[in-house]
């Protein structure tokens, strides 16, 4: 996980994507506990109330649910919703944005798919 924070994103949504890429790379597994909201003030020196709204924001999501007197645990199939919601963002965030300028700048299909293959290859 990150250790620093980007000041252009509130640290609560940053301590949630944290969470979610621990989720993705495997270090937290499905119905597997995660860092208490005590560990992650400690650990990232922030406010405990901070670390709370980052992760009421997956419980929110239903990637995160709390097993009373024991903690937070990641949720069955939070994995995928994880993806989909990134696959998504990606197609939106880059994707659209690259299809559009292309278009701008007539590029073909092939001319972006000869792009990525050689980006690849360096």
């Amino acid at each position: 996980m990150k250790a620093s924070f980007d000041e252009g994103q509130p640290i609560f949504q940053q301590i949630a994507e944290m969470i979610e890429d621990g989720i993705l790379n495997g270090t937290y597994e499905e119905d597997g506990q995660i860092m208490s909201t005590t560990q992650f003030s400690n650990v990232y020196h922030i406010n405990p109330a901070t670390a709370v709204k980052g992760i009421n924001l997956l419980v929110d999501n239903e990637i995160l649910y709390k097993k009373r007197g024991l903690g937070m645990f990641v949720a069955p199939g939070a994995k995928a919703k994880i993806l989909s919601k990134r696959r998504k963002t990606f197609y939106h965030d880059y994707v659209m944005k690259l299809l559009i300028e292309a278009d701008k700048i007539h590029l073909t299909t092939e001319d972006i798919i000869d792009m990525i293959n050689n980006g690849l290859k360096e």
